[in-house]
């Protein structure tokens, strides 16, 4: 298990267990996994089909809750919050990346952005001033108002990256955010991942593609629901 200084700890995740009942049949997803991430750290979970990973990224991401176990983030206990308490987490601390976009293909790049602001209830003038930052960050100043049928694959993934971003949230979370574009591409969308980083954010990338975990500062390797092993850059 790694460790890091307290104040430096972004997650703590502590004997971490979750089971499915499917069918008057058990289910163990993840068992009794513990591990920290700290601030600003670049992490990949890897692991083969059916070895945790997306149950475990459910949980990291607070869209889902463990069986047994505590996970701590930023200092909050989020393995004992309600449902109402888990959405606040998850539209203030977290932003997500997906496979496929999830853009809705009637809005512009601009409003799909700004989006998550409107539901937060930003004010439109620091909604605007935000989208546009968001939008700069991934190099995306001159597209704000095409739709996503008019961007290329990798021009879309900015884009969801850009709304990941504009909360502002502590942790980015990117399950599979290479997976739908080609090798050259995908070589891009992971430039940018390291331009966020060095600004100061902390990353955890889900995914079963090791050119793409290479590229991480750590990387946590499952299988059947339990931590096989971790690797370190340059360790």
């Amino acid at each position: 298990m790694s460790m890091a200084p307290a104040n430096d700890v972004m997650i703590s995740v502590e004997n971490l267990s979750k089971t499915y009942n499917l069918e008057k049949q058990e289910v163990k997803a993840l068992c009794g996994v513990s591990f920290t991430i700290a601030r600003n750290e670049f992490v990949a979970i890897m692991g083969p089909s059916g070895s945790g990973k997306s149950t475990l990224m459910n949980l990291i991401g607070c869209l889902d809750t463990p069986t047994e176990g505590t996970y701590v983030l930023n200092g909050k206990l989020v393995s004992a919050m309600s449902e109402d308490e888990l959405a606040h987490i998850r539209n203030k601390e977290i932003g997500f990346i997906f496979q496929i976009f999830n853009l809705l293909p009637r809005a512009t790049a601009f409003r799909n952005v700004e989006l998550p602001m409107i539901y937060a209830g930003f004010r439109k003038k620091e909604r605007e001033e935000k989208t546009r930052r968001a939008l700069e960050m991934v190099e995306m100043k001159g597209r704000m108002q095409h739709k996503p049928a008019e961007l290329s694959g990798g021009e879309r993934q900015r884009v969801a990256i850009a709304r990941a971003l504009v909360n502002e949230p502590s942790l980015l979370l990117a399950d599979e955010p290479t997976g739908n574009l080609d090798s050259k591409t995908g070589q891009e969308i992971l430039k940018l991942f390291h331009k966020i980083h060095s600004k100061g954010n902390t990353i955890i990338i889900v995914t079963h593609d090791r050119d793409v975990a290479a590229q991480t500062q750590r990387i946590i390797h499952l299988r059947d629901g339990e931590i096989e092993r971790e690797e370190r850059k340059g360790a």
